[in-house]
């Protein structure tokens, strides 16, 4: 996902029920808003309404930096555009490596969806956990082409620096230099968009206001994430187009049986957040299915094929389908979309490949989304849906209460949802105390009865491969839990994240940043089985049978040591230094596709 800057403007997408966010995407901000006095993020005491993204909407991708760090962002909140920047998106990932031609553009995954247990989640947070507590999405990354996004929009000039094209599935596309005096140095490369094939389980309240589409089957959606900015210059769009798509703008479509949109995929159309069950394509806990990514003369191309059913369906990012581009024209008095086929920017998926302006640091990618659900018991009905009454101190939660600062946000009440008739909040969980973090997760508890009893099964994915069925060659486990516990995200913990590596205002960078996070009991971590399909990887804790490598067994273990990460950034030629990941590169890959 990229800087997770958030985009969609949407009605609701992870946890604002129907009608508490405007036509133009915005929810009230609270008086508590954890960010109003945080002192690495200065302007949000200036904002009244806070975008989609700014609500830690599971379509959006994680920033490197918070955009109050950001002059654009400054002027554009003085100029009257109105959104927050509190974020945050905590997601372990798999990144995988290969220098063939077509393994950044052309990637198929075998899969298994999770099933949930025989045990229901109760209120009281005393039954079992669903797979929707643990994780609203999951998703299969690729670096996008879009013209018109950071790290250089076209037509944006720069003190001579022509803007260059994105050539789509093309290497020409790296620019990897550091050194601002090169002709290939990474603030000058072509803009760029991340893709994200999500998954969302079934259980709970469905899209636009919660996570699903029915209250038994899967779905899935094609998102395409944009940064708005020039990052040589620090300029954002238009404010119009801040007060309507928001600095990060999400194109979205479900995959559907048709292979056509239900709606303009463009982030001018929040309509496309809304399930047409007849229409999209559902799939069953368990179902196995070939998920296929590749690049067509009109676009990236999606195609999914449940083995179990028999049913298939598919997306593509096509002009045809409503997906569109936001222009960006920062001294324009309006905001303009025009159509557009979204293509995969580079040939190979080598670390050089890596998508410059997102917290971390994949081409292609499989990524979970956790930490989104809190118990609540007892919603408030107020603009901002926040828990009005604590669930009590419990073993699955945590929480003796409403967070003071403001975690327990973006709540909905037992009765919006479709089977599981519990309340719960999906904002970021910014002080690692919810469901997510606890001992829920398949194999997380040594006693393998009620392992299996009381949390869901992992989902299982293979390893990609790419044209010809050839495997890649290598990867890395990576985080950025360090991202997450940063001072403008996480709350309620005693030392912040202090992860800026040339800050004054972060004196000794490091401190703060830890894995597992603070207040957590359990982090999941990836290993791998051997399956009739071959090897598979899946998600969770030691004690998974058929477990036949563990990586070190722990979330410490397997991601590694805090990673310096740089960006180009505003004043042209200056870089950006951040501890935003925890990452562990391997040498070969240890779960090649059977």
């Amino acid at each position: 996902m990229r800087r997770r800057y958030i985009a969609a403007l949407w009605v609701g997408v992870v946890g604002i029920p129907l009608g508490l966010l405007s036509a133009s995407g915005y929810s009230a901000v609270s008086a508590s808003s954890p960010s109003a006095d945080n002192a690495d993020n200065p302007t949000t005491e200036l904002a009244g309404y806070q975008h989609w993204c700014g609500t830690n909407g599971i379509t959006c991708a994680e920033p490197a930096t918070n955009w109050g760090e950001v002059n654009g962002y400054n002027a554009a909140v003085k100029a009257g555009a109105h959104f927050a920047s509190y974020i945050g998106h905590d997601e372990p990932a798999t990144l995988f490596y290969s220098n063939q031609p077509g393994s950044g553009n052309d990637v198929t995954y075998q899969m298994q969806l999770p099933s949930d247990p025989p045990t229901k989640p109760t209120q009281d947070g005393s039954g079992g956990t669903y797979g929707f507590q643990l994780h609203p999405a999951f998703w299969l990354g690729m670096v996008m082409c879009d013209s018109q996004g950071s790290p250089n929009p076209d037509g944006q000039a720069l003190d001579g620096h022509a803007t260059v094209p994105c050539t789509p599935d093309s290497d020409s596309n790296i620019y990897e230099s550091q050194d601002p005096n090169s002709s290939h140095y990474f603030g000058l490369g072509p803009g760029q968009a991340y893709e994200e094939m999500q998954f969302y389980p079934p259980g709970w309240t469905p899209w636009p206001a919660g996570i699903g589409c029915t209250g038994k089957q899967w779905c899935a959606a094609l998102n395409i994430d944009t940064f708005s900015e020039n990052e040589n210059t620090g300029q954002f769009n238009n404010t119009a187009c801040l007060n309507t798509v928001g600095p990060e703008p999400v194109n979205f479509a479900f995959i559907t049986k048709s292979g056509e949109a239900t709606a303009p995929a463009n982030p001018q159309h929040p309509e496309h957040f809304t399930p047409d069950p007849k229409a999209d394509l559902l799939m069953g806990s368990g179902d196995s299915i070939t998920v296929h990514l590749f690049d067509t003369p009109h676009g990236l191309r999606v195609t999914i094929d449940d083995h179990t059913t028999g049913v298939s369906g598919s997306m593509t990012a096509s002009a045809a389908n409503g997906f569109g581009n936001v222009l960006f024209k920062p001294n324009a008095s309006t905001c303009t979309v025009a159509p557009y086929d979204f293509h995969p920017e580079f040939s190979t998926s080598t670390p050089q490949t890596r998508n410059v302006d997102a917290a971390h640091t994949y081409n292609i990618a499989f990524s979970d989304e956790i930490g989104h659900f809190e118990y609540c018991g007892k919603v408030r009905n107020d603009d901002i849906s926040s828990c009005a009454e604590p669930l009590g101190a419990d073993t699955n939660d945590g929480d003796v209460g409403p967070d003071p600062t403001g975690d327990d946000d973006f709540c909905l009440k037992a009765s919006t949802s479709l089977d599981i008739k519990i309340n719960g909040c999906l904002d970021i969980d910014g002080d690692f105390d919810g469901v997510a973090y606890g001992d829920n997760w398949p194999g997380s508890i040594s006693n393998a009865t009620a392992d299996k009893l009381l949390h869901p099964t992992s989902f299982l994915f293979s390893s990609p491969t790419t044209v010809g069925g050839a495997n890649f060659t290598s990867m890395s486990f990576e985080s950025d839990i360090s991202r997450d516990e940063s001072s403008d995200t996480a709350f309620n913990i005693q030392v912040p994240c202090q992860r800026h590596i040339l800050n004054p205002s972060d004196p000794d960078p490091g401190v703060g940043c830890v894995n597992p996070p603070p207040n957590s009991v359990f982090y999941p971590f990836y290993s791998t089985r051997n399956t009739p399909q071959g090897c598979m990887w899946q998600e969770g804790g030691p004690y998974i049978p058929g477990t036949t490598n563990l990586f070190g067994g722990s979330a410490h273990a397997e991601y590694g040591p805090l990673r310096v990460i740089t960006y180009p950034t505003a004043p042209f030629g200056t870089l950006t230094e951040r501890y935003n990941d925890f990452r562990q590169n391997l040498s070969t890959l240890p779960c090649p596709a059977g």
